[in-house]
Order: C-alpha cells, then sequence, then structure tokens
C-alpha cells in the first residue's frame, strides 16, 4: 500500500515571512496614502494637452457650411467661459451642447459636431472651465461646472430662439453633462460617453493603476482617501457631491449611455452604475473594442446612426413645462452673476 504524499505543514514556516508580509502591505499603503496626500491637489489642474484645432474646425465647417460665431459667457463665480456657436445653412430649431474630455477643449469634440450639424442641429461648442481658453482656476470635474451650463443655457436662450435642448459629452464632458442635467430642466436628453459614475469611484480605478478597482479599493486604499480629502479641502467641495450616478436618479431624463469594452481609464463598470440608478428613458451601447473616448473612431457609421435616432425620439415627446425657463445659476460659494455674450464672429477661425 503506497503512503500518501507529504504535505506541507505551513505551520512551521518561519515567523519572520509573515510579518515581512504584513510590514511590506503596511509600507505600500502608507507609502500610496502619502502619495495621495500630495497628488490630491493637482488633481484640480489638468494640464491643456490639445490646442484648438484650427484646421480641423475649418474644414469642419466648410464640409457643412455652418457659420461659427464666438460666445463668451460668465459664470456665477465671474469666471468667463469662451467657447463657440455653430449653426448650420439649415437649423432645425433644436440645439445640442457638446462637452469635450478633461485636459482638451471644444474641438475635442469635431466628430459628432459634424455629423449633428449635417442633421439639423445646431451646437453650443464651450471650454470647460480652467481649460482651453476658458477662465478658472480649478477643475471640479461637475461641481462647478453644472452651474456654469446652467448660466451657458441662460445666455444660449437670451440670444437665440431655441426649440428643444440636448447634450452630448465624452468622459469628464458626459459626467459634466449628466449632472447638468439634473439641475437643467431645460436640457431634455443627454448622450454620455464614458462617464464615471463618481468621482470617488473612479478613484479606485486611478489608484489600481487601470490594472483593476480592486487595487485602489484595498492595498492603495489610502491614496484614494488621502487624494480625495485634500482635494476637496483645496477645492472647497465634498467629492461624494461630484456623481453623475446620483444625477440621473434625481432627475428623470433620457440618456444614451457609450462605454467601450477596452476603456482602462473609466471602464464599462462606471456605465452600468449609471444606467442602473437612472430613473428616466435610458439605453446602454456598448461598443466592442473601443478604448477610452474612442467609440466614434470604432464605430462612426453606428455612433452617428445611434446618436440621431435618440436625439430624435426623444425630441417627439412633448415639452416639460420649464423649457425654456430661466434658471438662476446659485451655488455655495458665490451667488449668482450677470451673464454676458461676447461678439461673434462669422465663419472666420482666429
Amino acid at each position: 500500500m503506497t503512503a500518501p504524499p507529504e504535505q506541507k505543514n505551513w505551520s512551521t514556516r518561519p515567523p519572520w515571512l509573515a510579518l515581512l508580509g504584513a510590514c511590506l502591505v503596511v509600507i505600500a499603503m502608507a507609502s500610496s496614502a502619502v502619495l495621495g496626500w500630495i497628488i490630491g491637489p493637482s488633481l484640480l489642474h489638468p494640464a491643456n494637452l490639445n490646442p484648438i484645432r484650427i484646421s480641423r474646425t475649418a474644414e469642419m465647417l466648410r464640409r457643412t457650411g455652418a457659420i461659427k460665431q464666438d460666445f463668451a459667457v460668465r459664470a456665477p463665480d465671474g469666471t468667463i467661459l469662451r467657447g463657440w456657436i455653430i449653426k448650420p445653412p439649415h437649423p432645425n430649431g433644436d440645439w445640442i451642447l457638446l462637452f469635450h474630455g478633461i485636459s482638451d477643449n471644444r474641438t475635442g469634440t469635431l466628430g459628432p459636431a459634424q455629423f449633428l450639424l449635417g442633421r439639423g442641429y445646431s451646437l453650443v461648442m464651450m471650454d470647460l472651465r480652467a481649460q482651453g481658453q476658458s477662465g478658472g482656476s480649478m477643475v471640479t470635474y461637475g461641481w462647478k461646472e453644472k452651474y456654469d451650463t446652467i448660466s451657458i443655457t441662460n445666455a444660449l436662450y437670451s440670444t437665440e430662439n431655441v426649440r428643444r435642448l440636448g447634450a452630448l459629452g465624452v468622459s469628464l464632458g458626459a459626467a459634466v453633462a449628466l449632472q447638468s442635467a439634473a439641475v437643467d430642466s431645460r436640457i431634455e436628453a443627454v448622450v454620455a460617453e464614458d462617464p464615471f459614475a463618481s468621482l470617488r469611484e473612479v478613484s479606485y480605478d486611478y489608484a489600481g493603476l487601470h490594472i483593476s478597482p480592486l487595487l485602489g479599493e484595498t492595498i492603495f486604499r489610502p491614496a484614494t482617501i488621502a487624494a480625495l480629502y485634500r482635494l476637496g479641502k483645496v477645492g472647497g467641495f465634498s467629492p461624494d457631491d461630484v456623481s453623475p450616478e446620483k444625477a440621473v436618479a434625481a432627475r428623470a431624463f433620457p440618456i444614451l449611455l457609450i462605454c467601450g469594452t477596452r476603456d482602462r481609464t473609466v471602464p464599462c463598470r462606471h456605465a452600468r452604475m449609471i444606467y442602473r440608478a437612472a430613473r428616466g428613458p435610458k439605453q446602454l451601447w456598448v461598443v466592442n473594442r473601443a478604448g477610452h473616448a474612442a467609440a466614434f473612431g470604432t464605430a462612426p457609421v453606428e455612433y452617428q446612426q445611434r446618436v440621431i435616432r435618440f436625439f430624435e425620439q426623444s425630441f417627439s415627446e412633448p415639452k416639460t413645462r420649464t423649457t425654456g425657463r430661466t434658471i438662476p445659476a446659485r451655488f455655495s460659494f458665490q451667488p449668482s452673476a450677470k451673464i454676458s455674450t461676447a461678439g461673434r464672429v462669422k465663419a472666420a477661425l482666429e
């Protein structure tokens, strides 16, 4: 009879090995907390990585025959937000607010802009605060930006005849669009590509080095806690108040969520969380093989078809009673300020 194989006795392992492992974990967690404390405030000051895409904008205007006008709006805290109003040759009366991603500017959404103009939609393309040519000392991931949107919409309604209003945003812009629609009922429908569910949730992805959010929730969790704490202190807001997931639960409005299967920056987990929380009509399109903010480049024809169909369906519903109403742009740190619009420039680029 063959004797059973000898089994390892883990209890005979040297106790110093367990102690060393525990020490390494503690060191890693402590180091991550220090790193989070250091980098937290820097998250409020992203770099402007892309210049204004002048030649691409000119080509888009040439192809669509659209007219571009400079548009400037004073935010509630006095910050000047700069961008464009763009009108197609034959406007259908409906308008779309376009929101770009972080470290970018208004020209980051030229792809959707072109096909929307081609279908008669007029556009508002603004640089988010502290990005592009807009003023502001920091990005707040939607906390101030949603009230900036109210000021932009107020200015738009004061100068233009707006039949219906929607929004389309990518990445940070998607998160801003969703949070804006929660506080401004004139925004009747939102297309959101790769939005984060909440600032806290996406911090796990960044702390997890885009490998796994579990790393950000466990070993590197001290980094997320420290970074968000300092970010909130320096920025003057609570990171837990920055949440598209809460926004879609606060107000029922149609949403089309888009995410890519290869997105490691803001994985589809976020879009699914927002989808589950939404109270209004909702759609989720998962784009196979698309990376972050790359759905349009991966499936341009289907992207165009889905977005146009979504806005057409959403705008075919009866208007809400509040559509077109001027909304005070108030929030805690500053009372509402006077809105101003800048001069308009016909078709010519800077």
